[in-house]
């Protein structure tokens, strides 16, 4: 029998963060969990509150040791986390875990400190970098004519840094391209972030009736939303076109204004943060999810969107094209080009059911390769120091980028039973989890009813006690 583990996680940013590199920290820790791992995560503080406590993500327990932070200038949503005294708690915490492996998510401030605080442990080291420069830099003091600049040096520190560490991965084989050419590095891993693709699988069919477009994601200047915004009200022939924007960030007040100043204000929803629980209907909802980023080094978004069974149309830039397959399960644009968004959008909007369904199918059918288990197991192994040399998720094999077309119809049957035992899933877990808020809602009121009579008890014997002294 294999020995279970203990992996200590370093994140620049965790729940309840929406982005990629949060959500994948949360989702691989979770299914750590549920394969009976011991996980701990080192994170910023979203509150007053420092120290450790157990914290619920993706439906489990993990161990949370939140380092005390101040909001990042600039931002809405970034936080930044104090430097003094973080090495010496680090390694407090490292000391008393004793991990297996430790997994840091970038090369920034925690990644870093922590690589200081493990000097001559010994310990074993991942690394995932889910950084690209253009993250960063919009929200420096820095002018522009050095940003260049800064993007080589950011580059430049990345490969310092992840040096000192076992392995390297990154999501997709050209976000590891992209790491190993401007960094220097060599023998990154391309490795999926993975989706638990039956919790989005739904039997709601593609309709652009009352067409609705998606965004989930930071509301920041490296997402382009004016684009998506520009495009909308450019096609002024469809004037029930509705835009739903879910998440915030530095961007999000200018947003509102350019949506009043295009017109649309009154079609466009921004959402906010929304719960995990709330996500399944928000892509199923949807026509079609527009991801307009230039920095995506894969994009967790899109990935649900196309678990959910939703066209998706993305930039094509960085590592989107890995996703959208232009013509199978969606259209790619050039970056920042709004007529070009627009015609794309107007595809959708002009397609007939059978043309919403190939697309469709199309998404479900590529979303396969990226499957969150096999994720969990290259990284047990990773841990572990065992397995392949060069392990890699499904969506790196040829096949993967070849053209669909429309799919075979044995391919769509599976398709459509797994979609239909998906959802026959999801509510079972649904009817659970409600049974479980109202038993747990009974024991909660029994041992309020306990504490009340022990109370009652205390009383009673305080009130005999002060009598004898009295006595």
């Amino acid at each position: 029998m294999t020995k279970n583990i203990k992996v200590v996680m370093a994140c620049d940013t965790f729940a309840p963060d929406i982005n990629g590199a949060a959500r994948f920290a949360e989702r691989l820790a979770g299914g750590l969990v549920r394969n009976g791992h011991e996980v701990h995560i080192i994170a910023a503080s979203q509150d007053s509150f420092s120290g450790m406590r157990i914290e619920q993500h993706d439906g489990v327990d993990l161990f949370v040791h939140r380092m005390r932070s101040h909001r990042v200038p600039q931002h809405a949503s970034a936080r930044f986390t104090a430097f003094w005294g973080l090495k010496r708690n680090i390694r407090r915490i490292l000391n008393e875990v004793q991990p297996t492996a430790v997994h840091i998510q970038s090369h920034l401030l925690m990644g870093r400190f922590t690589l200081w605080a493990l000097a001559g442990s010994g310990t074993r080291v991942i690394a995932t970098n889910h950084v690209m420069p253009e993250n960063l830099i919009k929200y420096s003091f820095l002018p522009k004519f050095l940003h260049n600049w800064a993007r080589r040096v950011v580059w430049k520190d990345a490969g310092k840094i992840l040096r000192k560490v076992d392995v390297v991965t990154t999501p997709t084989r050209r976000a590891a391209e992209l790491l190993e050419n401007s960094s220097g590095l060599s023998g990154v891993l391309a490795i999926s972030c993975g989706i638990n693709a039956a919790r989005f699988a739904n039997s709601t069919p593609t309709s652009n009736k009352n067409p609705m477009f998606l965004f989930l994601g930071r509301l920041d200047d490296e997402k382009r939303i004016p684009t998506m915004l520009r495009a909308v009200a450019s096609l002024t022939e469809y004037p029930n076109i509705k835009v739903e924007l879910v998440g915030d960030g530095s961007e999000r007040g200018r947003l509102q204004v350019l949506a009043r100043e295009l017109g649309i204000e009154g079609r466009v929803k921004f959402l906010g943060h929304i719960s995990d629980d709330d996500l399944p209907s928000t892509y199923e909802r949807c026509t079609a999810f527009v991801m307009p980023s230039i920095a995506e080094l894969q994009s967790i978004a899109t990935m649900e969107a196309m678990a959910s069974g939703r066209p998706v149309i993305g930039a094509d830039a960085m590592a989107l094209p890995h996703l959208v397959h232009d013509g199978d399960n969606g259209y790619l644009f050039p970056p920042d080009d709004v007529p070009a968004l627009a015609e794309r959008m107007k595809r959708i909007l002009q397609a007939d059911d059978q043309e919403l369904l190939r697309l469709s199918e199309n998404s479900l059918h590529l979303i396969r390769a990226h499957d969150i288990v096999r994720t969990v197991s290259i990284f047990e192994d990773l841990y572990r120091g065992i397995g392949e040399d060069a392990p890699t998720t499904a969506d790196n094999e040829g096949s993967y980028s070849e053209p669909i077309g429309r799919l075979s119809e044995s391919i769509r049957e599976r398709l459509h039973e797994f979609r239909s035992d998906a959802e026959r899933l999801r509510k079972r877990a649904g009817d659970l989890s409600h049974d479980a808020k109202e038993r747990f809602g009974e024991v909660r009121e029994e041992v309020r009813e306990q504490l009340s009579e022990i109370r009652t008890e205390v009383e009673r014997a305080a009130k005999k006690l002060r009598r004898k002294k009295d006595d």
